[in-house]
Parts: C-alpha cells; structure tokens; sequence
C-alpha cells in the first residue's frame, strides 16, 4: 500500500500479553498493514529481542510491572500524530482499558482480556493456568517461563499437542511472574495498577473479544469485565467466537477475529482529538 494511503487509513497499536512478545502479532500486522493502515507493534520493557535470545537470557524480563508496560505505551502512543486505534491481548487487553481510561486512542480492543480490579469471577481452569507462577510467592520478582505442557493448558488447548508444540516453539518466552501476582492480587490493593474508573464517560468505544474455549481467560471473565462498565455512556461492547482457545489471535481462522476487530473499530472510532 502507498504511504498516502496508509496515513488517510491511521495507526494501529497492537499490545502482546504476558509469555510472548511482539512476534504474537506477525500475523495480524502484516492483515492489518494490507488494509492500509500503519501497524505498530511495540514491546513490553525487557522484551524487545527475539523470542529465542529471550529464552536464552531472559534478563530485563524479571521484575517488569504493570504499570511499566503501561507508562512504556503510553509515551509511545502520545507520540504519535493522531490517537491511534489500539488493540490488546491477554494482559494487552488490560493494558488497552488502562490506556483507554487515560484518555488515550480513539478506539480500543481487548482480546481475551486479562481481569483488571474489580472483576470478581476466578474459574477454576485459571487458577490451573496461572498456578505455576503463583503458586510459589518466591516467583514475585521472576521471569518464569511456561513449560510445552503448562502452555498447551492454558494458552492452545483446542489444538494438538504437537501444533501446541510448533506453536511454543516459535513465540512461547519467560514472563513477568509480577505482572501476574499485580493482576491475580489487584482487588485486594486499594491502589492496583489494573483499577479503571469504569464511569468515564469521556473514554474511547471499547469491544471485548472472547473466545468460547479459553482456559486461562473463559468467557465468564471477560463478561463480568464487559458488565462494570454498564454505568458509562461510552460505547462498550462483547463479542465471543466458538471453539477459540486463548491462542485466539494465532490460531486457525484468526483472520475472522481479526476483521471482526478492525470492522467494529472502524465502525466505532472516536474523532475526539
């Protein structure tokens, strides 16, 4: 696409979540780029190398909070020309309402969204998904990956073992256990990192995406986070997709999620400047 075009089309930022880095998104990026839009695909602090040197020495990784991630996308996003679309997965997603709530970008979207404070609902499959960090308190200020068989639970249960595999081995990284301990423990701090005024009624339109088989995030998660914000007359929306695990945004048919997110966004974006 031209670079004319790309402009008149805007920014997108996309958000990757905990235990990836920007690699989760190649897919989407280069959908979203033949779109004409610009795509921006920044990385949490510490995670700015390849998946595989991560692996290997995965310092600067450990000890990375919440609200790091959070000041890092907004310096880059108040950098830019325009308020840009911005998309989140997983952690991302959390990430997108904090960023919303600042008063930031002119539309969000968060993909099997994190719990932020205030989301009450714990299921059972994500207690399972997020006990390998959690369940050691001497994790707090550790890079801990996921292990091929902790990541087929949570993140690609709907896939074989051995496409998990192929799967793990192309963007699977240690992750930030402080991130996790800051969202698992948020409703019991008064001053978490993840709390949203969830009145606001000046905040960008704002669309959660689920995915039916999700383990770590289950749909229950994301529609109690959907339902706090009934109270605000910004627009606030749901939409969940059959028989998609976690790995939503890389699985097969991810495109169908993909335009489903780009077509309400465009549908919805905000010209607030």
């Amino acid at each position: 696409m031209s670079e004319p075009h790309a402009n008149e089309a805007g920014t997108i930022v996309l958000i990757h979540g905990l235990w990836v880095n920007p690699r989760s998104w190649e897919g989407w990026k280069h959908h979203y780029e033949a779109r004409g839009y610009r795509v921006v695909t920044p990385a949490w602090p510490g995670l700015d190398r390849e998946v595989e040197e991560l692996r290997r020495d995965p310092t600067g990784i450990a000890g990375v909070g919440l609200r790091e991630v959070v000041d890092r996308y907004e310096s880059i996003i108040r950098g830019l020309d325009r308020p840009p679309m911005i998309m989140g997965h997983s952690f991302g997603g959390a990430v997108v309402q904090i960023l919303l709530d600042r008063g930031l970008g002119s539309v969000g979207v968060a993909i099997d969204s994190a719990a932020v404070k205030g989301v009450l609902p714990l299921p059972l499959s994500t207690l399972k998904s997020a006990w390998p960090v959690l369940g050691n308190p001497a994790n707090k200020n550790k890079a801990i990956p996921l292990t091929p068989q902790q990541f087929h639970y949570a993140i690609t249960n709907t896939l074989t073992e051995s496409q998990s595999a192929a799967h793990y081995e192309r963007y699977a990284v240690p992750g930030s256990a402080r991130v996790l301990f800051q969202g698992a423990f948020a409703n019991f701090n008064p001053r978490a990192a993840t709390r949203i005024n969830f009145r606001n009624r000046r905040r960008a339109p704002l669309l959660f995406i689920a995915g039916q088989a999700d383990h770590i995030v289950p749909p229950k998660v994301n529609k109690a986070n959907w339902r706090l914000y009934r109270k605000s007359p910004a627009v606030t929306d749901y939409q969940e997709f059959p028989g998609r695990s976690h790995f939503i945004i890389g699985q097969d048919g991810w495109q169908e999620v993909a335009d489903y997110a780009l077509n309400w966004a465009e549908k919805h974006i905000s010209t607030r400047v």
